[in-house]
């Protein structure tokens, strides 16, 4: 029995390392069903628990929805998302306006805080901080962590459902961004780099993201959204670096229409 299931162990192997494309340098044993389906686990839980996570209603703030769909629509139109189509890509806005931050679930659901919508100035900066958390779920980078940090046996418990427990505790950890699952420096510039990717084939100002994070300079407390990132003149850098790359042309930054989406929040 066990040379039977190392046998299946270097199996699995072989085909996530096969199915590796040359533009994916995800490897781990979650196949994208399995993002989607973590990712919804995640959701739920956040949904059932609102004194930690007030979700706006999407019916009573039906404006402010569409503002968020909108520009979400605009990033998965620029044709470089690679799941554009497979992923949920749903959208969710926590109401704490103290709170500036986001996160992304594996297999795209998007959660922004209204402190973050509230502390940006255009529509361009707030693109670009919804185009990172896209491209920490389209590079897999919540799946990536949690095969090099449980290792492959706990993790095909869970997805055979044979360790309930545990995929609750992972399912907590995802959603508030701490611990071991935290991403690491590597992904948060590859999630950069793709951001500026995403934004710079819209009409958007590609360079806006990198304008987040001049805002945040001078601030006196980082936000979770920086809690564990890389300090923001690595990333002004190389955001800038990116951008140049790619042909340096500034889209617009739609600082009136975002004043609408302001507006549209309690």
């Amino acid at each position: 029995m066990k040379k039977l299931y190392l046998a299946f162990i270097s199996c699995l192997f072989i085909v996530v390392l096969n199915s590796c494309s040359k533009d994916d340098t995800s490897i781990n044993i979650f196949t994208i069903e399995d993002d989607i389906a973590l990712g919804e686990q995640v959701s739920n839980e956040i949904a059932a628990n609102p004194q930690e996570y007030p979700i706006l209603d999407p019916v009573k703030y039906a404006s402010a929805y569409d503002h968020l769909y909108r520009i979400r629509n605009t990033i998965l139109a620029s044709g470089k998302v690679k799941y554009a189509t497979k992923f949920r890509w749903n959208c969710k806005i926590i109401r704490n306006d103290t709170m500036i931050n986001a996160f992304s679930l594996p297999g795209g659901d998007m959660y922004f805080y209204t402190g973050i919508i509230k502390f940006l100035d255009n529509e361009a900066q707030f693109a670009g901080v919804m185009a990172h958390e896209m491209a920490h779920a389209d590079r897999r980078h919540s799946t990536d962590q949690l095969t090099k940090v449980y290792g492959l046996e706990i993790l095909l418990g869970v997805l055979l459902g044979s360790n309930p427990n545990f995929a609750e505790q992972i399912a907590a950890e995802l959603a508030l961004g701490l611990g071991t699952l935290a991403f690491s420096r590597s992904q948060e510039y590859e999630a950069d780099e793709y951001a500026v990717k995403f934004l710079y084939a819209t009409e958007y100002d590609a360079a806006s993201l990198g304008d987040f994070f001049e805002k945040m300079e001078g601030e006196p407390y980082p936000p979770t959204f920086l809690s564990t990132h890389p300090s923001p003149e690595d990333r002004l850098a190389k955001i800038e670096e990116h951008f140049q790359a790619l042909g340096g042309m500034h889209g617009a930054t739609f600082a009136e229409r975002y004043k609408e989406f302001k507006n549209a929040l309690p």
